[in-house]
């Protein structure tokens, strides 16, 4: 969405009574509408792949790190987007001890740290 689409929510949802201005002031301490509108919707499964497709292009990937990034795509189609500290939980864990840090090396669990973080702000703007 784009930000014009987004004003054009908030006019739409203060026009129809859904929300009041607090609500919507709320929401963007939250992380703003658009993060709200991800988190019902989701997002697209192509979208979600395709934010880690130059990610995985090139690498030789286990089977573990791929199922882990499909995780990952699974979880972003479901809500939207992904705060990285899941990353370091269950079910994320059942592949080992330690979440990413166990699954890639530091500097391919910053990149995907990195990947999280703008499909967050992509969402968020």
């Amino acid at each position: 969405m784009t930000a014009r689409d987004l004003s054009e929510l908030e006019r739409i949802f203060l026009q129809a009574g859904v929300a009041e201005p607090e609500d919507l002031d709320r929401v963007r301490t939250e992380g703003g509408l658009g993060l709200f509108v991800r988190s019902l919707v989701g997002l697209d499964r192509e979208a979600a792949k395709a934010a880690f497709a130059a990610f995985m292009d090139g690498r030789a990937l286990s089977a573990s790190q791929i199922e882990f990034l499909n995780m990952v795509i699974e979880h972003l189609t479901e809500r939207g987007q992904m705060d990285a500290d899941l990353l370091y939980e269950s079910p994320f864990t059942d592949f080992d001890p330690l979440g990413v840090s166990g699954i890639f090396s530091l500097a391919d669990q910053t990149e995907v740290i990195a990947i999280l973080d703008e499909v967050r702000r992509r969402a968020a703007a």
